[in-house]
């Protein structure tokens, strides 16, 4: 594995008057945000206060999602993968409705529900934002500021280890039985290929990565909660991971990864995740809205659609992904043979 590059808490804002450099003071945690926000989105020629979130979601997403991957690595005693690598490409995956059936959020907030952690009106208002979401396949930005105070209220003061532990039997129990098949194989063309393969997903990063960890994939992006010792604050470090947040953790993680986004691929079925999608050399629209789907068209972008019913845009591998995976296997062949003699 390549070293990681060492990065302080820096970046780039896509603010209203073009890309801005931002370096931020932050103590543990995220402490001190507030005041630097206000402050920055002040400036008449800087970035909004929301543009400002957005870049502090991803920064600490890409910190967070390293952590995992490398307490994990070290809680179970697995050393780096040592197989011939395609070093510079990686697949970016978004979670609902394009890896997994309906949001995840909410296929967690079930199993919560059975072991009685919500009240009964919780589940049933919830169930209704998940009828919405399957069948206008768009997210609500309302549903999405009531859901994170609910997550928020939920995970206050409990540890970090249950909500992990929580997300290992509901998995098992309820999302397993939702994956897609079809992006499932195309997560497996990537790793197959020696590619990176990232879940990137407004999903607390603790339950993106449980889902990542079970389908063998590489890790997981996703929206941070504060914690000190162990305990959720109730607080987020910056904001939900969506939208613009995603493109910004994309790009944080692939300069710690030193990845040619180039290279990459990006997976989603929003036109939410547009920044996301528009960031990497190739992009694919899964199961997409309308509002992607006609993006897609305009672009040229590749379209899946793995719903009951629909007739797929493609038939066969996508061949921009065919060409990409076999690259990135001939590479480690030839990296095999190098090391052969």
């Amino acid at each position: 594995m390549p070293e990681r590059s060492k990065v302080g808490k820096s970046g780039f804002i896509a603010g209203r008057f073009g890309e801005l450099p931002v370096r931020w003071n932050l103590g543990p945690l995220g402490q001190g945000l507030s005041e630097q926000l206000a402050r920055i989105s002040r400036s008449p020629f800087g970035p909004s206060e929301e543009e400002v979130r957005a870049n502090v979601a991803g920064e600490a997403s890409a910190d967070a999602a390293l952590a995992l991957q490398d307490a994990e690595r070290a809680a179970t005693g697995v050393p780096p993968q040592e197989v011939p690598r395609d070093l510079t490409a990686a697949a970016f995956f978004d979670v609902d409705n394009t890896m997994v059936q309906g949001a995840s959020i909410v296929h967690f907030a079930r199993g919560l529900a059975a072991r009685k952690y919500f009240r009964s009106a919780d589940l049933v208002d919830i169930a209704w934002k998940q009828v919405k979401f399957r069948i206008t396949g768009k997210e609500n930005s309302t549903d999405m500021a009531t859901g994170k105070e609910k997550a928020l209220e939920f995970i206050a003061g409990r540890s970090t280890a249950e909500l992990a532990a929580l997300g290992e039997e509901i998995f098992d129990e309820i999302i397993a039985d939702k994956i897609w098949p079809g992006t499932r194989a195309l997560a497996q063309m990537h790793l197959d290929a020696g590619q990176q393969v990232w879940l990137v997903t407004a999903t607390p990063v603790e339950l993106a990565q449980v889902i990542a960890k079970r389908l063998g994939l590489t890790g997981a992006l996703g929206t941070v909660a504060e914690s000190v010792d162990g305990k959720f604050t109730g607080r987020l470090v910056g904001d939900i991971l969506h939208g613009l947040g995603k493109a910004h953790a994309v790009r944080a993680l692939a300069i710690r990864e030193g990845l040619n986004l180039k290279r990459c691929t990006a997976y989603s079925d929003s036109h939410n995740d547009v920044p996301m999608l528009s960031l990497t050399g190739t992009a694919v629209a899964i199961n997409p809205d309308s509002d992607l789907r006609e993006v897609a068209k305009a672009r040229g972008w590749e379209i899946r659609d793995f719903r009951t019913g629909r007739k797929a845009a493609k038939i066969g591998v996508p061949t921009a992904l065919a060409l990409g995976a076999a690259g990135g296997a001939v590479a480690a062949a030839v990296t095999r043979r190098k090391s052969a003699h």
